[in-house]
């Protein structure tokens, strides 16, 4: 996909300032330290579009990310950081799950898993999540430039195992930093948003 333009249409907490039109919306999940940001950001070839904080936990909104005027990322609230309140995360449950429940322009979810450690519970538990509210099962396995490509298909294994992927072909290993498997995600991101 040619990328003429990338945009931070709005940061939301409910339902009532959530862009008001019908553009499809690709959701990403994943643990606060995961890199949805940095994912954004290669994908589209912005080095700051999408804010990559040095500090986990930091997001507290629903990012939409206009792009081509097509369609938008939409970037969840990172769970699974321990260093913050329980009512905290409770906090960002419920604006996770507002969007997950009412918003009808959501064609996918993408999950974004770390490739250099298993999936967690909670990685599993919202995976479980996108399979029982119908979509397809997406999985990114983000910063494999940080282990070397020899074990990428090592790796990859393991975490198709734990998290239960029954299609691998959804599955896809990626790095920001040097765009691994780049051509392959908008791919997949484009037979997403074309599907009636």
């Amino acid at each position: 996909m040619k990328i003429k333009s990338a945009e931070l249409e709005t940061m939301a907490v409910s339902p009532k300032t959530y862009p008001n039109d019908d553009l499809p919306e690709i959701a990403l999940a994943g643990r606060s330290n995961v890199g949805k940001s940095s994912f954004i950001n290669s994908l589209v070839n912005r080095r700051k579009l999408a804010y990559t904080s040095s500090k986990p936990g930091k997001t507290r909104t629903v990012n939409f990310y206009n792009i081509n005027n097509q369609f938008r990322f939409v970037d969840l609230p990172g769970y699974g950081y321990a260093q913050v309140s329980k009512s905290s995360r409770r906090d960002w449950a419920d604006i996770i799950n507002k969007y997950l429940e009412t918003r009808t322009n959501l064609k996918e979810i993408i999950l974004l898993t770390d490739i250099r450690h298993e999936p967690t519970k909670l990685d599993c538990e919202m995976y479980e999540y996108i399979l029982a509210a119908g979509f397809s099962g997406y999985v990114i396995f983000t910063k494999a430039d940080k282990i070397s490509k020899g074990k990428y298909q090592r790796h990859k294994n393991i975490s198709i195992k734990k998290l239960g992927v029954k299609n691998p072909s959804l599955a896809t290993v990626y790095s920001s930093e040097n765009k691994f498997n780049r051509e392959k995600v908008w791919e997949d991101i484009e037979k997403i948003i074309n599907e009636k």
